[in-house]
């Protein structure tokens, strides 16, 4: 794939004029960071975004010497808070934590932009798998046993953080490959998600690991498939989806830091190194294992190939699976 670098997020005069404008009052700012940074987060509290911004957040508050809010921002499958940081300053202040939900929801939500082209990338920040998890009154302990419930029982619901995200897609996904219909139960976060499938209200979810684990470890639910290629070392004892008979069915969550439009090229950089020590503090990254998500890294330019190889996936695969927002 061509490197992408920082022009190749923006199209047509009036970006150009965008980026031109924004970068006159990024380079009238100073130096950065003079004052508190807010992370954007588009998703409610509970869920992997909000833990990597808060994780990223408390140290680097202490390395950069100011304060990290972060913000949720919630709505809309995620485009609320994506489209604040579309709309923001390109300044350094306003940066979105987001995850790929920024590469499917224009797709699903058919939008008028593709956030992976008008966002600047800042930095990868983390992987993880995708999880099935299931209430324990559905009886099952494996995909198969999953399967052949949802067969004898079509219309089994599985929860998500919204529509629009990649839990949506890859609900479709298993549906289609397993020959079974789910029906998709889209919440505004996963922690209210993971709220109603503890209490059982709803009976399965398709969620990041890292707001369920501690609940299966505590028997109150139980993960019974992950969508990565690979087990994630955290979690040797969890079968693929691939694995557990749903053949091709791959999927690995990326988690990562975007800025508005226009934001000058050398701030871009003095972010990403930002974050890039902060990626190397050791309390983060024990936080991080513990919560299932591998610490990435890396320039601008991985996380921009990254997002525009994933908008071209989920293009497709919203067009195969015939997703809509409906």
């Amino acid at each position: 794939m061509d490197r992408i670098g920082r022009r190749s997020f923006l199209s047509g005069a009036g970006a150009a004029a965008l980026a031109a404008t924004g970068a006159s009052r990024a380079c009238a700012q100073g130096k950065w960071p003079e004052r508190p940074v807010r992370f954007v987060v588009p998703l409610a509290p509970g869920g992997a975004i909000d833990f990597v911004a808060r994780q990223c957040g408390e140290v680097m508050s202490r390395q950069i010497g100011q304060q990290v809010i972060v913000e949720n921002r919630t709505g809309a499958g995620g485009t609320i808070g994506m489209d604040t940081v579309l709309k923001g300053d390109p300044d350094g202040y306003t940066i979105l934590i987001g995850n790929d939900n920024a590469a499917s929801a224009p797709h699903i939500l058919k939008l008028p932009h593709d956030y992976t082209k008008v966002l600047l990338p800042i930095i990868d920040i983390g992987h993880q798998p995708l999880v099935l998890g299931v209430h324990p009154s559905l009886g099952v302990n494996s995909l198969e046993e999953y399967v052949a419930h949802a067969k004898k029982n079509p219309g089994v619901g599985f929860a998500s953080s919204g529509v629009g995200s990649n839990q949506h897609v890859l609900g479709t996904w298993l549906a289609r490959e397993a020959g079974i219909r789910l029906e998709h139960v889209p919440y505004r976060g996963a922690g209210q998600a993971v709220n109603d499938l503890v209490a059982g209200h709803v009976k399965s979810a398709l969620l990041g690991p890292t707001a369920l684990i501690p609940h299966h470890r505590a028997g109150t639910i139980k993960i019974i498939a992950q969508s990565s290629e690979k087990r994630a070392p955290t979690l040797p004892d969890i079968p693929t989806l691939n694995e557990a008979g749903a053949k091709g069915v791959i999927l690995e969550a990326w988690y990562a830091a975007f800025a508005p439009p226009g934001m000058p090229a050398s701030l871009v950089g003095e972010i990403n190194a930002a974050f890039g020590k902060a990626l190397t503090d050791q309390r983060l990254r024990t936080a991080f294992e513990q919560g299932i998500m591998e610490p990435i890294g890396g320039p601008p330019e991985r996380l921009g190939q990254l997002a525009r190889a994933d908008s071209e996936k989920y293009e497709r695969l919203v067009r195969e699976l015939g997703i809509r927002a409906g």
